[in-house]
């Protein structure tokens, strides 16, 4: 697929920067091009492999990829904003971070049946830093800045008060926070089978959520 993708887009391989912690398979391609008319050329070149359409955050946009049509996703194509004519595409297969090991029984203020992401899954993506009493901070670099407190809905962004979908919640150590609360931060999240892949910014990262 990678080399479908650079011949349509006449990319050069580069070394994949460390901060979007990719898998060793990952292929990035630096194009002189702007996102705009590169995400229609990519998706031609997948035709029916294209699963869905682009979905974008801020200078990311990020669309899944399937073996042939009707198969299960099982690569994505990130497309990050260097510059207004420069552009960095990369081609990865969807990760999944095993949560089982690490998952708490439900705590109070969960909501079963919706689904969940440890703090410490979204590293890559979101900082996630406690400032006691329940309180904690994500933050998304360059981008948005997001306090809550454990089972309130409420939350503070830089631009003001929000209101979540969702409470938050805690086993104690780790945050548990609500999947749809993410797009308070701005960051895009796509379902992936039983997987996700959520995208904010310029990162991305493959995870499985955790349902009570």
């Amino acid at each position: 697929m990678a080399v479908d993708i650079s011949a349509a887009v006449r990319g050069q391989i580069v070394t994949c920067p460390a901060a979007l912690k990719l898998s060793p398979s990952a292929v990035c391609l630096y194009v002189k091009s702007g996102a705009a008319s590169l995400r229609p050329l990519i998706k031609g070149r997948l035709t029916t492999r294209a699963v869905g359409d682009w979905k974008t955050a801020g200078k990311a946009s990020t669309l899944l990829v399937s073996a042939k049509a009707g198969d299960p996703v099982g690569a994505f194509v990130l497309l990050s904003t260097l510059a207004d004519q420069e552009s960095l595409v990369v081609v990865d297969a969807v990760q999944a971070r095993a949560a089982a090991a690490g998952t708490p029984k439900a705590p109070a203020g969960i909501t079963r049946g919706q689904p969940y992401v440890l703090g410490s899954d979204l590293a890559g993506v979101v900082k996630v830093t406690s400032l006691g009493a329940g309180k904690f901070r994500l933050s998304v670099p360059d981008q948005s800045t997001l306090t809550v407190t454990v089972g309130q809905r409420k939350a503070q962004t830089d631009g003001g008060s929000v209101e979540l979908p969702l409470a938050p919640a805690t086993d104690g150590k780790n945050l548990i926070f609500p999947v749809s609360g993410l797009r308070a931060l701005g960051c895009t999240v796509t379902p992936a089978g039983k997987d996700m892949t959520v995208a904010c910014g310029a990162d991305s990262i493959g995870l499985k959520p955790i349902v009570f």
